[in-house]
């Protein structure tokens, strides 16, 4: 059930050029799902989307929000953040969410900014101590939208279930990792699909070009969760 609350702002941090981290406070607890997202509230008429990247239970609610210069629609929501000190907040929305009770081995793809979905589910599977197999697929354009790679190195080195792979569409001369589209990488990597349960974020095309693949490549529609398919 959703819950409205308020949150301190914390921080607001650039990544990379495009990409800034904020770190919100909840001035009282705000329980989510590994996986849902929240809306800030500029008013009633007013409220804007974003996945949540931190864990349920991190003290901060963290979020990966990407504006370029003329992305009104997070640029809009940064600047709020920026002049007030506290801000409304929607928390516990979305019905893409980890499936707890699945034995099912995992396969998290985001693309761009979608990381911050996926980053969710793998952060609390890790704090849960979970034994499903995870392979967390981040599909990029270039390397430097990669800001959050050294990070997500160090916790597959350090928890065995989690496999963390990298995908650059236009890589640079130095690259050494995979190239390309990154739902095609998934389906080089796998022969089926059948037995995954399988959570997406990022761009709406995106989302609708995997999910007809996957599909195709074996993956079962039921064990598809991506909060895009409700609007595509």
């Amino acid at each position: 059930m959703p819950q409205t609350i308020l949150a301190e702002v914390v921080s607001i941090e650039a990544a990379t050029d495009f990409v800034n981290i904020v770190k919100l406070k909840p001035l009282i607890p705000a329980p989510f799902k590994a996986g849902q997202y929240l809306q800030i509230v500029l008013s009633d008429e007013d409220k804007r989307i974003f996945s949540i990247a931190s864990a349920p239970n991190a003290e901060l609610i963290e979020l990966h929000i990407g504006a370029g210069p003329d992305d009104a629609y997070p640029r809009g929501a940064l600047d709020h953040m920026s002049v007030n000190r506290e801000v409304i907040l929607e928390v516990g929305l979305g019905d893409a969410f980890l499936q707890h009770e699945s034995t099912r081995p995992i396969i998290l793809m985001a693309g761009g900014t979608g990381f911050s979905y996926t980053k969710s589910i793998a952060d609390h599977l890790v704090h849960i101590e979970s034994v499903n197999p995870v392979i967390l697929y981040w599909g990029v354009k270039d390397e430097t939208a990669l800001y959050a790679k050294t990070e997500m190195e160090t916790w597959a080195a350090s928890y065995p279930n989690l496999q963390f792979i990298p995908v650059v569409e236009n890589p640079s001369a130095d690259w050494q990792g995979k190239t390309g589209f990154v739902h095609k990488a998934v389906m080089d990597d796998i022969a089926s699909l059948a037995e995954y349960d399988i959570y997406l974020a990022g761009p709406f095309k995106m989302a609708g070009i995997a999910r007809d693949d996957f599909i195709k490549h074996g993956a079962i529609k039921e064990h598809l969760y991506a909060d895009a398919f409700a609007f595509i």
